[in-house]
């Protein structure tokens, strides 16, 4: 076989070898927020350095890009089938109060009637539903905040980075909630009708013979109240919370904290988003429950009935569960990335003209 008579280059087979990734970390046109999002040159392997020197900047949690949608996906879906037992007995809570009491009573009453293995009910429709609302939740969050912050030049894209942090969530969870919907409507038929089906396979089926498709997405508003809310929380809360750790709490500069130091600190920012979305969230979660329970109920109705005591109740299982969750999932992916040596950069910091500019203006007026 001829031999190639061009002579070696190290960078020539570095951008060889990067060809492959080019495939995971998809090009990106380069922004007036490059600064902000972009990873240091010193966490990029050596490929990617060299093609961002070359004009090809590569994002942190990039829009679209398959690395990170699969991690969200399937991130979402093994947290929330964690804790279906903690969910199960929520739901119940939420729409039979007077049965289940709280929630230790909430675990010895199901155990009873159903055994141990009751408490999985529902498993299905929850890694399904909330695997496909991951995917299109982390994916689009990165494309809508692309998308808005490239509309501002790049000082304002800092200055409010929480209204687009804000913006692309809601944004993306729009979209996600419209996957999410059918099967979050059978998992809660599910858990809190007894009788009715025991698996998505027996639910689904009897869902659209008896109501039709339409039945899916009866809880579509509500769900939207109640996860655009959460969603918004969970990233812009998590992303200022992350910033105002490593200020004020971590006693050292995130570049020389450790990787297992730097997890410890993304699963407290989650631990803490978590909590305000449960907060934020939940009397749409508990309407949502009752309008998947009840095919009669309407919004006005449910929200008559119970009362604005009513609409709390389950709420400290909530936050126990959605705090957990979501320390989770911003831990598991941060840490796969970590495993993958995947760019990782810090929070947002102030653009170096912003710096300047403010270190002018403060120097003028102390003269």
């Amino acid at each position: 076989r001829a031999r190639s008579s061009r002579p070696y280059d190290e960078n020539s087979c570095l951008r060889g070898a990067a060809v492959g990734r080019v495939v995971q970390w998809r090009r990106r046109a380069a922004l007036p927020l490059g600064s902000v999002f972009d990873p240091p040159a010193a966490e990029m392997p050596d490929d990617q350095r060299i093609m961002r020197a070359e004009g090809c900047p590569f994002s942190d949690r990039t829009a679209g890009s398959s690395p990170y949608t699969i991690i969200s996906k399937h991130t979402q879906g093994i947290t929330h089938t964690a804790v279906v037992p903690l969910d199960l007995v929520k739901c119940r809570l939420q729409v039979d109060p007077d049965k289940y009491k709280n929630v230790v009573n909430g675990f010895k009453v199901s155990v009873r009637e159903e055994g141990m293995r009751g408490l999985a009910k529902g498993w299905a429709p929850t890694f399904i539903g909330y695997s496909l609302q991951g995917l299109c939740k982390f994916g689009l969050y990165e494309v809508f905040k692309v998308t808005y912050s490239g509309m501002l030049d790049e000082e304002t894209a800092y200055t409010y980075r929480t209204l687009v942090y804000l913006a692309a969530s809601a944004s993306a969870e729009f979209f996600a909630d419209i996957a999410l919907s059918p099967l979050e409507a059978a998992k809660v038929r599910i858990q809190t009708m007894p009788g009715f089906a025991t698996s998505l396979r027996e639910a689904w089926p009897k869902m659209v013979q008896n109501e039709g498709y339409g039945t899916f997405y009866k809880g579509l508003v509500p769900l939207w109240g109640r996860q655009i809310p959460y969603t918004m929380m969970k990233f812009a809360c998590f992303e200022k919370t992350l910033e105002l750790l490593y200020k004020y709490v971590v006693p050292k500069p995130r570049e020389q904290c450790t990787k297992g130091e730097q997890l410890v600190v993304t699963f407290a920012a989650g631990y803490i988003a978590g909590v305000f979305c449960a907060i934020v969230s939940h009397p749409a979660d508990t309407v949502v429950s009752k309008l998947n329970q009840d095919k009669t109920a309407t919004v006005g109705s449910i929200v008559g009935k119970l009362g604005w005591a009513g609409v709390w109740k389950g709420l400290g299982p909530r936050i126990i569960m959605i705090g957990t969750l979501t320390a989770l999932q911003w831990f598991i992916y941060d840490a796969v990335k970590v495993w993958l040596r995947m760019p990782r950069p810090p929070p947002a910091e102030m653009p170096e003209s912003m710096r300047k500019r403010l270190e002018a203006e403060e120097a003028a007026k102390s003269k």
